[in-house]
């Protein structure tokens, strides 16, 4: 908040390499592989949506594709795809998996089949969209799986929503609960979701 933060959300939301790689001011700061951080999230995804060598998982957002990453060395055969509105990201994703990554404004509508993903996520990225590209971001998943689920960034009082707009130098879409609750159904979402706070 004292880094001229109007400024830096300019920079960040052009998603290069100093949202990434650049200075904290400008978001992440060093985005790095580490191995075995996403590793029991990846667990618990195959787990909860009962995925096997056999299944296709579409991330949305995927970033530099850690966590499509951390699926494949569990489960090596299966077939998965990401993707994301940063050339940098994908640029610089792992090399076991970059040729499953792909430029995507989810603003626009995806290149795929109707239900063509066993399962398609997206964690922490729909709400940075303004409320016209999630709508169609929200149908699309929809569309082209048969199992979803988004996280997203929400907040449950106003200590919570001044610590998310300090933080936060992308999302468009600032929420309670009960509001992305209204929306999902609105847009016939019926996947699951979950939310993140900043306390």
């Amino acid at each position: 908040m004292i880094s001229n933060k109007v400024k830096c959300m300019d920079v960040s939301k052009k998603y290069d390499k100093r949202y990434w790689d650049g200075h904290r001011k400008y978001g992440y700061g060093g985005y790095k592989y580490i191995p075995g951080l996403l590793s029991p999230i990846a667990k618990k995804i195959i787990k909860k949506f009962k995925l096997n060598k056999k299944s296709k998982v579409l991330d949305l957002g995927c970033g530099k594709g850690f966590l499509l990453y951390e699926i494949k060395k569990i489960l090596p055969d299966i077939n998965v795809v990401g993707v994301d509105i940063s050339k940098y990201a994908i640029n610089n994703s792992k090399k076991e998996i970059k040729k499953d990554i792909f430029f995507h404004d989810l603003g626009k509508k995806l290149k795929f089949k109707s239900k063509e993903f066993d399962l398609a996520i997206s964690l922490a990225t729909f709400h940075n969209l303004d409320l016209t590209s999630l709508e169609l971001a929200v149908k699309e998943i929809s569309r082209v799986s048969k199992k979803q689920y988004i996280m997203v960034e929400s907040y449950k009082n106003s200590a919570e929503l001044f610590n998310m707009q300090c933080w936060s130098l992308t999302c468009d879409t600032f929420l309670k609960p009960s509001e992305w609750e209204w929306l999902f159904k609105k847009f016939n979402y019926r996947g699951l979701y979950e939310f993140i706070f900043f306390k």
